[in-house]
């Protein structure tokens, strides 16, 4: 492969590799229990966090740990939601031959 090809390939590769970057920031989900929301992204920030008057009771009672087991696993799901889209988008695209360069090697 000549010099000309690999930097063309580079520029395709980049090509490439914004277009999943732009599908990925697509991706969100949510997940609530308890009175606790959470809301992340494809790129596995948290983008909104709700926290109900409920959740609150709990650790005004003296429940925190409680309260942080909840928090835990309503972000743990969130975060596992987010990965199972992001990893089933990536597979769809390679499937369909969209980024063949990416694939193949």
């Amino acid at each position: 492969m000549g010099m000309f090809d690999q930097v063309k390939q580079a520029v395709q590769m980049r090509k490439e590799a914004k277009k999943i970057q732009a599908e990925i920031e697509k991706i969100s989900h949510t997940h609530q229990n308890g009175g606790i929301s959470v809301t992340v992204k494809g790129d596995f920030s948290v983008a909104q966090l709700k926290i109900t008057e409920e959740a609150l009771a709990e650790v005004r009672a003296g429940k925190t740990e409680r309260f942080e087991t909840l928090l835990r696993t309503v972000l743990n799901a969130a975060i596992a939601n987010v990965r199972q889209q992001t990893q089933q988008l990536m597979q769809q695209m390679m499937k369909d031959g969209q980024f063949p360069g990416l694939g193949a090697r």
